[in-house]
């Protein structure tokens, strides 16, 4: 069982995950924009962050970014969920730091494979 947690500002979307990896006994933890993520991964550690990026406020590459800069947070895995699926976006995004991608629509067997090897 592994602590995710979940940054989305859509509802739905954190509803597909929360379900999906619930079903599989892990914990889940819910955050609606960059700025409740870096609270919340100071606050809670998770094991792994599911970090969509299009976001208001902070996006998701800059709380990735801010919650990489945390001490003890650096090794933390942060798969990127997207709709960025264009050819070059998923490798723009791993080298700025993301651990994984998942583009969206989300595949929800794709996601749970991810987030088990992680």
């Amino acid at each position: 069982m592994k602590k995710v947690l979940v940054v989305d500002d859509d509802p739905i979307n954190r509803k597909v995950a929360r379900e999906a990896l619930s079903i599989y006994s892990h914990e889940v933890i819910e955050a609606k924009n960059g700025e409740e993520s870096i609270i919340m991964a100071k606050t809670l550690i998770p094991d792994v962050i599911l970090m969509d990026i299009q976001m208001p406020g902070i996006d998701g590459t800059e709380a990735m970014k801010k919650i990489r800069d945390q001490p003890g947070l650096n090794k933390i895995p942060i798969i990127a969920i997207t709709a960025y699926a264009m050819k070059g976006d998923r490798e723009k995004l791993l080298n700025e730091g993301f651990s994984g991608y998942i583009s969206k629509p989300v595949s929800i067997r794709e996601l749970l494979k991810l987030v088990e090897s992680l």
